[in-house]
């Protein structure tokens, strides 16, 4: 396989013993019809020349890139589903494929699949990936990447010609297989197994793990403050991780522990949203009937993860108060968070202290006054720039909007701020009449499209713009370099 000078194997997490993962096979597919190839991402980790044979090779039939694991990984863990604890996880229909650096930033990056086949923990699933899944999965982590959400990156997708029943959506439905390059699959819930299975032991082993991998710089902690050390730093990615949820309006849907990673990357998305309005009781599973994931109680949501993540990381500490101590930095860490992610939507610089906060409170509030007229991406787009896009916003569609007593008091908040760049309201993205959006109703119309008629052109479109967005929001999610 032609890899360039970027590509860097690093197959780090096998080292961890058979305690954490079983080798597993992956499924012969009838078909590798490719339907997505990240090839920035590609490049990123240096598989860019890979033909399209080689990346079927690699990406349909999982056959091992060079240097790296010699067989996939099904991870071992557990975890709270819905707040209830469930010892009967793992890696169901994916594993770990390979782990290489990023080339910029030489992190360790993990390549783990979804629909990949059965694993000693798919229970009475077929270790299958809908079609439609795949698509949507590829839309939610292009438009989250664009919005500056850390999120994993939907890397390869190819449909395997099966017929699947499910029921949750018309059946039988096609079948397909993704690829998707994150910064770490490590859980919550994969603390939570050993911590429930008692093996302090392999605790420790997984901590010394995580912190020499991906915070290297608690290397030198021992004990309980390498313990408390790592606890607080995954509570600080955790804040940043859920305020750029909420300032892109995003709602994750199924905030369980298994579905939390200890770099602060988001992944796995099943029946996620996008706000449509400003809706703290917004839902995105049809199953959340008590609304425990709704977009407003994320927060509350994530800091509960956290309980647990102290809850098993107490095995191995002799003194629980610095581990309290660490997870009360939550909500400081949170606040700090969304301010920032607020101010980078808005493409402002920090004023600092009281003023940010005062901006950010008039933000909410305005978006709110416009109650379900009012869209929350057309906000962001509407202000981006701050005061140099009043004349923009207040004579387009949605400037009666902001008339009321909310929208002045915002647009008087905003007095003061400077664009961090003012060249990108030149972008030709911001001479449009509308955002680009990922609503609910678009997703199925491009669904329809596809499935009524192996029509991707709606498809392929609508990656092409958000990728425009992308481009002219110039939005980065921090990058960690470990």
């Amino acid at each position: 396989m032609p890899t360039s000078f970027r590509y860097s194997p690093d197959p780090q997490f096998q080292a961890l013993g058979p305690e954490f993962a079983d080798p597993v096979a992956p499924a012969r597919f009838p078909a590798e019809i490719l339907r997505f190839r990240n090839q920035r991402a590609a490049a990123g980790v240096g598989l860019e020349d890979f033909t399209a044979a080689e990346w079927a090779s690699a990406f349909a039939r999982f056959e091992p890139l060079p240097g790296n694991q010699s067989e996939p990984l099904a991870m071992r863990y557990h975890g709270h589903q819905f707040r209830s604890y469930n010892p009967q996880l793992g890696d169901g229909r994916g594993f770990l494929f390979a782990q290489l650096r990023e080339a910029k930033s030489e992190r360790l990056l993990d390549l783990g699949t979804k629909g990949s086949g059965r694993t000693p923990y798919s229970r009475f699933g077929d270790g299958r990936l809908t079609l439609k899944g795949g698509v949507r999965e590829v839309l939610a982590s292009e438009m989250l990447e664009a919005l500056g959400v850390p999120t994993s990156r939907s890397f390869a997708l190819f449909e395997t010609g099966e017929s699947l029943e499910r029921s949750d959506e018309p059946s039988p439905t096609r079948s397909a297989v993704l690829t998707r390059l994150s910064h770490s699959h490590i859980r919550f819930g994969t603390f939570q197994r050993h911590a429930h299975l008692q093996r302090p032991d392999l605790l420790q082993r997984l901590i010394d793990h995580v912190v020499e991998v991906y915070y290297p710089d608690l290397a030198p902690l021992e004990g309980d403050e390498r313990t408390a050390g790592l606890l607080g730093a995954v509570v600080e990615r955790a804040a940043e991780l859920t305020a750029r949820w909420m300032a892109a309006g995003f709602v994750h849907g199924v905030l369980n522990t298994d579905n939390m990673n200890i770099t602060g990357e988001s992944f796995d998305y099943g029946p996620y949203r996008f706000l449509p309005y400003s809706d703290p009781t917004f839902t995105a599973a049809y199953f959340d009937q008590t609304g425990l994931y709704s977009f407003g109680r994320q927060p509350e949501a994530v800091f509960w993860n956290l309980q647990q993540l102290a809850v098993a990381l107490a095995q191995t500490a002799c003194e629980q108060e610095p581990l309290a101590e660490a997870l009360h930095g939550f909500g400081a860490a949170y606040r700090r968070a969304l301010t920032g992610a607020v101010l980078a939507r808005l493409g402002l610089k920090s004023q600092g202290g009281t003023q940010d906060e005062t901006l950010l409170a008039a933000v909410l509030q305005a978006i709110a006054e416009g109650g379900q007229a009012l869209r929350w991406e057309p906000f962001f787009f509407d202000w981006f720039g701050g005061s140099m896009s009043e004349q923009r916003a207040l004579g387009g569609a949605r400037g009666p909007l902001y008339q009321g007593e909310a929208g002045k008091a915002f647009r008087q908040a905003l007095g003061g701020y400077e664009p961090e760049t003012p060249g990108r309201l030149t972008h030709p993205y911001f001479a449009r009449t509308e955002p680009e959006e990922l609503l609910y109703d678009e997703i199925e119309t491009i669904w329809a499209l596809i499935a009524e008629h192996d029509d991707w052109s709606l498809f392929e479109a609508k990656l092409e713009r958000i990728n425009e967005a992308r481009s002219a929001w110039g939005l980065q999610a921090a990058v960690r370099t470990a």
